[in-house]
């Protein structure tokens, strides 16, 4: 019965906060001084709820509640933006910020370091990898209730500021006590770089942010110095980010007043078609591009690009399918509405953006698990095409609408080696545990290695490393399994070393373990090799499509 009031009291509190939320809203988007009768309405019922509810309301704090659920009711990535949410929004696509220079994991409820940003603060006052800070400024920063979050907000701050971090370090007696002076910190794009076989070229972008397209020309002529011809552009799992970042990375692949993207919105004045203007130095380069189903955004633009100029390859998955246009708008407090205001168009003329229904963002937000369910991910006879919506690249080729970049050539998600077992030590964060503890104790001989060669030599064999982890596995409440665990050894072992030669060597050493056996990054190669990812010579431009 108590539950039952709560509810009537409830449900038409916010339900006229709901309505308030939208005539708020409505002044602001109308951007004019006159009310319609609806906004007359609802500016009385506003007065009504605020004079003759039973109990006091403070009616702003619900319309700050109900403002993204109006929101959701538009499509499923315009968003209102709170100001106490504003700087954590925004960080990612910030290209540095103020800190003590460390990438960590929360492992045992304990943030463990697992590399220190070079020329940082914190390798100034001699932090290594494999400290666990324990306490910042004398408080304790252990335990279950500790989030990512706790963390980064207690690291960072202003630039100058000081932060005393207190560790403790594998072979100290006791706790070790640092006091690091903040400073900029770059925030990469470029999570790895480089030769991947012969004179290939790797890189992967995990974001478009504010620096990414510097860092990318930065590793694109670091691996030419190496001897790089041809290029493998991994954009799986990069949801995204700044237009005007993947504007400037397809433009170094194409040929003068080739189309990249365009966007349309309501008003035709603000339609905008971006073209190649020339300037880009690796336009003759065989390239492969490679995508999945996480990949979003301005992912989708370089990809779409690339595709529908018949510029290389687009190896793996079918994209995520999100082309809408966001502007940010600044409202009077300080918050922002992220508000829909265009949709991204490929050169052919393929709408990127999925079909969505107005007020059902969940079956939207469930749309790549149904990839899964209907065999989509796992199968190319599983992928269906819309007969409807086929578009031609400059050379002719076949291209398909209907959400997302459809790639040229597919490569199912590889589950080879997954079995109970793996699954299980996966989800417990096992492998990421073991390999860390096992870098910690072993960081003394294991940083003689120069490289990932020399890594591998140093690791133990492949059995010897097995069963040390199934130990470690069962100490850790998960019982050996040896039919599912001989199905997930060369898996698990792979891991195990490509997360070790990370967390001694960085990045570019996990990744070149770990694409050593990736089926769609073996593909790249193969069509590299075979010739079929060179640049299609398409027909020139007419003058008239120039972009002024």
């Amino acid at each position: 019965m108590k539950k039952s009031s709560r509810i009537y009291i409830w449900l038409p509190l916010m339900l006229a906060a709901a309505i308030v939320a939208g005539l708020w809203a409505g002044f602001l988007l109308a951007g004019g001084d006159k009310a319609t009768p609806g906004q007359a309405k609802l500016q009385k019922i506003y007065e009504i709820v605020g004079d003759e509810y039973v109990e006091a309301i403070e009616v702003d704090s619900l319309i700050e509640m109900t403002i993204p659920e109006m929101l959701r009711n538009l499509d499923p990535h315009s968003v209102y933006i709170a100001r106490s949410d504003l700087d954590r929004v925004n960080r990612d696509l910030e290209s540095s910020f103020y800190g003590v220079g460390i990438q960590f994991q929360l492992m045992a409820d304990t943030i463990c370091v697992v590399e220190i940003v070079a020329g940082g603060p914190a390798e100034r006052v001699g932090m290594q990898a494999g400290d666990r800070i324990v306490a910042v400024d004398g408080r304790p920063m252990t335990g279950r209730s500790i989030t990512n979050e706790d963390v980064l907000s207690t690291l960072r701050g202003e630039k100058g500021s000081k932060v005393e971090l207190t560790v403790r370090r594998t072979g100290a007696a006791r706790p070790l006590k640092f006091e690091i002076e903040r400073g900029e910190i770059p925030s990469r794009s470029v999570n790895a770089q480089y030769m991947l076989d012969g004179d290939i070229g790797y890189v992967r972008l995990g974001k478009f942010a504010q620096n990414t397209y510097a860092e990318f020309l930065q590793a694109l002529n670091s691996l030419r110095a190496k001897g790089a011809r041809s290029y493998v552009l991994d954009l799986r799992g990069n949801t995204g980010g700044m237009l005007d970042q993947a504007i400037l990375i397809a433009n170094e692949f194409l040929e003068p007043y080739r189309a990249i993207v365009q966007t349309k919105g309501r008003r035709e004045v603000e339609n905008t078609n971006w073209l190649a203007d020339g300037t880009g130095i690796f336009a003759d380069a065989p390239l492969t591009v490679l995508i999945d189903e996480f990949s979003a955004s301005s992912s989708e633009i370089v990809a779409g690009a690339v595709q529908d100029n018949d510029r290389g390859l687009i190896i793996g998955r079918r994209s995520f399918g999100k082309g809408l246009v966001q502007r940010q708008i600044s409202l009077p407090d300080s918050s922002q509405l992220r508000l829909t205001v265009q949709r991204y168009y490929t050169p052919a003329g393929r709408c990127i953006q999925k079909d969505y229904t107005r007020g059902n963002n969940d079956s939207y937000d469930s749309e790549i698990f149904d990839r899964y369910a209907n065999g989509e991910i796992f199968s190319a006879d599983s992928v269906k095409f819309d007969a409807d919506k086929v578009f031609s690249t400059v050379g002719g080729r076949k291209v398909y609408g209907g959400g997302g970049i459809m790639p040229d050539v597919f490569v199912p998600s590889d589950t080879t080696g997954y079995s109970s077992y793996y699954i299980a030590v996966s989800n417990a964060g096992l492998l990421q545990k073991f390999a860390y503890e096992y870098a910690d104790l072993n960081r003394a001989q294991l940083s003689q290695a120069r490289d990932v060669e020399e890594l591998l030599r140093l690791l133990p064999g492949r059995d010897v490393l097995l069963s040390s982890f199934i130990h470690y596995a069962v100490s850790n409440g998960i019982p050996a399994r040896w039919y599912y665990i001989n199905i997930s050894a060369g898996l698990i072992v792979n891991q195990l070393k490509a997360l070790i030669a990370g967390d001694i060597l960085g990045m570019n050493a996990y990744y070149e373990i770990i694409n050593d056996t990736d089926p769609v990054v073996r593909e790249a190669v193969r069509q590299i090799r075979s010739g079929a990812a060179a640049q299609v010579v398409p027909q020139q431009p007419e003058e008239d499509t120039r972009h002024e």
